[in-house]
């Protein structure tokens, strides 16, 4: 029998509804034969108590750690509980096969935290459209998908910011400000399921809110509707698509970079213009709500997209075990606990 590999697998999900309950159930079948696995499930009490009875081979809990954000809460348990140092945290659309996790495994022991590069199948016509927002994101310095894995032990038993949207790249801003060495694994490509129509519709906005955690992406791309309606108002066309060439041009290169080619397909970034046009709207949309106290997210409302690298270190250095603005707002009880 092959050797399991010493890793945790972290699965954070809430679900609505048990639409996708028997493919959810085989992967979890197949991935407890390669490693540990530990569901942290915030679902509704009828929805838990069944996911409890069908996944009876991998571990089950429900949420331990206070927070607004969902996801991060689920993250947070179950790192806290992780029964090995290597641990993979995943959406409930990442779908990983054995060597990928072997591979994050490695790069593991050489660093505290890596970030995997997913691949939409099957290819929707909205997997496409947002494709173009990956291959941008690999052109300019990598991705941020819907799965990461770090050493436990690299957050010295700290926890990491769960009121914030933006909570994988808090997890890891938060790794980096501790000491711990960052691997961006654009060649490591992991599949991830695209989600359906409609929530795809209740991403977009959500997405752009994340651009107030990287401010110079923020005022770029807030400058992109004033140019475009700049464009059409003196009916500059060629200008126009010139730029469509470029952004085009741009995607390309993401999608040849660290073997990009072999798994993204040819016309890939041809899409890439369409979602620049997207975000060109949704970000001023993003400022809309920012002004007005933030986005909703599930039940709650997050004004902050992550914290700084800087305030993170600085909270270091401190001895504190969260974010400043995040202990203010907490109760002394509540941050006892976070910190146990």
């Amino acid at each position: 029998m092959p050797q399991r590999e010493a890793l945790e697998y972290v699965l954070p999900l809430r679900w609505d509804s048990d639409e996708g309950l028997d493919e959810m159930t085989a992967y979890l079948r197949r991935l407890s034969g390669w490693v540990d696995v530990t569901v942290v499930d915030g679902s509704a009490p009828p929805l838990f108590d069944r996911h409890r009875r069908t996944w009876d081979v991998v571990r089950h809990l429900a949420p331990e750690r206070p927070g607004r954000n969902g996801k991060a809460r689920g993250a947070m348990t179950g790192i806290d509980r992780s029964r090995h140092d290597r641990i993979v945290i995943a959406d409930d659309d990442v779908r990983y096969e054995r060597d990928d996790l072997r591979r994050v495994a490695a790069l593991l022991d050489a660093a505290a935290f890596v970030r995997p590069q997913n691949v939409f199948r099957p290819l929707t016509w909205h997997a496409r459209w947002d494709t173009g927002r990956t291959l941008l994101n690999r052109a300019c310095g990598g991705d941020f998908s819907g799965t990461v894995a770090l050493r436990g032990s690299a957050l010295r038993g700290r926890a990491y910011d769960t009121d914030v949207l933006f909570e994988n790249l808090e997890l890891e801003r938060t790794v980096r400000a501790l000491g711990g060495r960052v691997v961006v694994a654009d060649d490591l490509f992991v599949t991830r399921h695209p989600p359906a129509f409609e929530r795809f519709l209740e991403q977009r906005v959500r997405q752009a809110y994340d651009d107030f955690a990287q401010p110079a992406r923020l005022v770029r791309e807030l400058l992109l509707l004033p140019a475009i309606a700049l464009a059409v108002a003196r009916r500059r066309w060629l200008a126009l698509a010139g730029a469509a060439v470029a952004v085009a041009g741009i995607a390309e290169a993401g999608r040849r970079r660290a073997g990009g080619a072999a798994v993204f397909e040819p016309t890939a970034a041809l899409w890439a213009p369409l979602w620049a046009a997207e975000r060109a709207i949704t970000v001023w949309i993003a400022v809309g709500l920012r002004l007005r106290g933030g986005v909703r997210y599930r039940d709650s409302r997050l004004s902050r997209a992550s914290s700084s690298v800087r305030s993170l270190r600085r909270a270091a250095d401190a001895g504190a075990d969260a974010h400043p603005s995040q202990a203010a707002s907490r109760t002394e009880e509540e941050t006892r606990d976070r910190a146990a």
